[in-house]
């Protein structure tokens, strides 16, 4: 019984909307079915695909009532997660595109050339401090349009780290 995929990552956020802002106009993801759970979230999706229940589960924590600790467990304020992660990457294509959407939005983001390989990573941090990857073809071209300079990450997204 070999792992086939990653099935999803969960982001747990006191401002939903703000979240649901960021995956679906900066990243692209759609919101699509989910489950009558006794806790506000939404379940974001890739493309025209709902087979695979969903690529990131929003959990609102605000006026989640007991709902959520009955299902997902008991965390304290202070718990920011469930382990070290580091980070979230995803494989996509558009590079200029997504630094225009993320210009546009105000999002602080490194672009960085991983060696050897010549591939393009932009990394970002999401509403609610986790570090985003998006790694993009190396033989993308860039179009003139795009914004010339990246916008530099302030001292609160230090946790945004490229693998340098």
């Amino acid at each position: 019984m070999p792992i086939r995929k990653l099935a999803h990552y969960s982001v747990r956020t006191s401002d939903l909307e703000a979240s649901r802002q960021f995956y679906v106009d900066i990243l692209g993801f759609r919101v699509g079915y989910r489950p009558p759970l006794d806790f506000p979230g939404l379940w974001l999706y890739q493309g025209g695909d709902d087979a695979d229940y969903g690529v990131v589960h929003l959990i609102g924590t605000d006026g989640a009532g007991s709902g959520l600790a009955d299902y997902l467990g008991e965390r304290s304020a202070a718990d920011a997660g469930t382990g070290a992660l580091d980070h979230l990457a995803f494989l996509a294509t558009g590079v200029d595109e997504f630094r225009e959407r993320l210009a546009h939005a105000g999002v602080a983001y490194r672009d960085r050339t991983l060696p050897g390989l010549g591939l393009r990573q932009l990394f970002f941090v999401d509403p609610s401090g986790l570090t985003i990857e998006l790694n993009f073809p190396a033989v993308e071209p860039r179009r003139a349009s795009a914004p010339a300079q990246e916008l530099q990450m302030s001292a609160t997204t230090d946790a945004c780290r490229a693998h340098e």
